[in-house]
């Protein structure tokens, strides 16, 4: 077992790595060419290996990509590397912050419950094409369905399915009633992408402790 003393040097050769790392992005960034690895050595006094392996790297990332030099030099063509333009693809993410602004703005709305309803049907429309037709069962195949996207549902009987767990719980729990309408519409949208004679007449939110209901009701005829 490595001691408190050797995990600490691993963090500290880790972070000078990234360090490094970071210098050679910056670097061809800057440059306003494509830099070959003796160039970008000398910018940071390191050894050329050093270099290459952190551009290795940062190829496999998608953060750089070789390009062709245009210098006109004898013998062959030296090899150069340029920064990829874009945004750090692996920079860090904050999905809950968006969700929160587009539920409480859409909890906003005159006729927020609608819209809500709305929105859901059309990812129960899009989530619905790809399911494969596990069951001939609709609620059976819906029950699938919502397993798949984290909802982990329990078949209670012919026209009740237990949802065990909210994938966006902290929204549902806030001021943001919204979000349950999203789902009621995500499995109005699915049964019905199916031709489904059933549809899911309502959402009882907490139904039980730790437990929503979705109650199935015969799909009224136009």
């Amino acid at each position: 077992m490595r001691d408190a003393g050797t995990k600490g040097a691993h963090h500290v050769a880790d972070d000078a790595r990234r360090g490094r790392r970071d210098a050679v992005l910056r670097i061809l960034k800057d440059a306003p060419e494509p830099l070959g690895i003796a160039e970008i050595a000398e910018r940071i006094a390191a050894h050329p290996n050093t270099v290459r392996f952190h551009l290795d790297k940062l190829v496999a990332a998608g953060r750089v990509e070789r390009a062709r030099s245009g210098r006109r030099v004898p013998g062959r063509p030296a090899q150069v590397f340029r920064a990829v333009r874009g945004m750090d693809p692996a920079g860090p993410r904050h999905y809950r912050l968006l969700a929160d602004a587009l539920a409480h703005g859409l909890a906003a709305a005159p006729d927020a419950r609608d819209r809500a309803v709305e929105a859901g049907r059309a990812w129960g429309l899009r989530s619905a094409a790809d399911a494969p037709a596990a069951s001939a069962d609709d609620v059976e195949r819906l029950t699938s369905l919502l397993d798949d996207l984290g909802f982990a549902p329990e078949r209670r009987d012919e026209a009740r399915i237990g949802l065990r767990h909210c994938p966006f719980l902290e929204l549902a729990e806030s001021d943001s009633p919204v979000v349950c309408d999203v789902h009621l519409g995500l499995m109005r949208g699915a049964l019905e992408r199916w031709e489904s004679p059933v549809t899911v007449d309502r959402l009882e939110a907490f139904a039980e402790p730790g437990l929503c209901l979705a109650v199935t009701a015969p799909r009224a005829r136009p």
